[in-house]
């Protein structure tokens, strides 16, 4: 790396990295603490694994910033094709843990093809867009980047895994910040709607109030613009009545029963503290006991009696809000909201399109696993097995993120050059 590098490197994103991470093996050592010291270098300990992960990031990040920055555009679709018959492999050689083949099982390590799928998927996403100029109003663009999405989306939710599956949508902003009609963001939000209170309602009642809706909007925007046409509201409503009698077939079909349960409990539709809902009761106890302040570094009861289930995985927050309490939970997520916003920031002063779109990319991928694991956590979505960036144990997680990080580091510190 050289001197010119150095000293354009983003060093306050790198900062938040190494805090997070460091707090992540904080917090892991604490889950797997039983009044016996762990040494943090100890490849028997779950914190000892993620710390020489660790290790191993700190080594390529030199590497990721010394390559020049189109080098990851040149190789896109050969990191790309990799991902995917990484993917396929594991239908013949993937390991099965927890109901999920999802693995591949390299001795005391397993790495997981999904998490470094979706870095290339963020290429492939940003090659594309990048060589549309923008231009997402052809049916032919948007259709392509939908496939290419979709391909490793089917085959990771085929594993099954619906949580690493439902990571690739973040792409979904990604598109409207590169000119997708704000009529799809409306769209999905509508459905999204639909779905949750068809769930709530029956879907004939739905009907019926999606109707009066309709007329009630129609009738008032008629009276302002006279000329309005009828056919598209009719169309949409249609189609929202459509898609409310599918929800029933979708929920009990593509959904596996532990979705569905969450998602009742979620809903209020069940009550379950010892069964499915086990996991988030367990979790909500365990950042209310907490308090202010917290109980401490290694003095939470809940932690120490692995009351939470994946505590050291999905479940960690549950143990930065037990032992540290409302202002090390806020503290943790100031940091991931200040390292997002920085990494658009940066994004929006590239010349190069591809660096401009990846780092969005980044971005996105990084706000849903935060959005949907600390939700989860307390109980506010359902639990889809995501883990928390930087602090979850998983190495497969830590590296891949810690790749995206680097590579938007690598674009950042070569802005004025590509």
């Amino acid at each position: 790396m050289n001197k010119k590098i150095f000293f354009r490197l983003d060093w306050l994103s790198i900062l938040l990295y190494l805090l997070l991470v460091s707090f992540g093996l904080v917090n892991i050592y604490s889950s797997s603490f039983s009044n016996t010291t762990i040494l943090f270098w100890d490849l028997d300990s779950l914190v000892g694994k993620q710390f020489w992960i660790f290790i191993a990031c700190l080594v390529i990040l030199p590497l990721v910033l010394a390559v020049k920055s189109n080098f990851f555009e040149h190789l896109t679709y050969i990191f790309y094709g990799i991902s995917i018959f990484s993917l396929l492999g594991l239908f013949i050689f993937g390991q099965t843990i927890s109901g999920a083949t999802s693995w591949y099982s390299l001795g005391s390590f397993s790495l997981q093809p999904s998490e470094f799928a979706k870095i290339t998927t963020a290429m492939v996403v940003a090659l594309n867009l990048s060589s549309f100029q923008n231009d997402l109003k052809k049916n032919t663009h948007l259709l392509k980047i939908i496939l290419f999405v979709s391909l490793p989306m089917f085959l990771i939710i085929l594993q099954p895994d619906a949580g690493s599956a439902l990571v690739f949508m973040g792409i979904f902003f990604v598109l409207i910040r590169e000119g997708l009609n704000l009529k799809f963001l409306f769209l999905a939000m509508g459905l999204s709607l639909i779905f949750i209170f068809t769930l709530l309602f029956s879907p004939l009642n739905l009907s019926l109030v999606m109707g009066f809706i309709f007329f009630i909007i129609y009738n008032l925007i008629k009276r302002r613009y006279p000329k309005t046409k009828k056919s598209p509201f009719f169309l949409t409503l249609i189609i929202g009545i459509l898609f409310s009698f599918s929800v029933s077939f979708i929920f009990n079909t593509i959904f596996e029963q532990r979705h569905r349960d969450r998602f009742n409990i979620i809903l209020g539709l069940e009550t379950d503290s010892r069964g499915i809902g086990y996991n988030i009761n367990q979790s909500k106890i365990a950042i209310g006991s907490g308090g202010f302040s917290g109980k401490g570094f290694l003095n939470g009861s809940q932690t120490k009696g692995n009351f939470v289930p994946e505590q050291e995985t999905d479940y960690i927050f549950s143990i930065v809000g037990e032992e540290w309490g409302f202002l090390g939970s806020v503290t943790l997520i100031l940091l991931f909201v200040i390292l997002i916003f920085r990494i658009i920031h940066k994004a929006e002063r590239h010349t190069s399109s591809y660096a401009r779109i990846f780092s969005y990319t980044f971005a996105s991928m990084l706000f849903v696993h935060f959005f949907v694991n600390i939700g989860m956590t307390l109980g506010l979505v359902p639990t889809v097995g995501i883990p928390l960036p930087f602090i979850s144990y998983g190495g497969s997680n830590l590296l891949a993120f810690s790749l995206m990080l680097f590579i938007y580091l690598n674009f950042d510190a070569n802005r004025l050059d590509y």
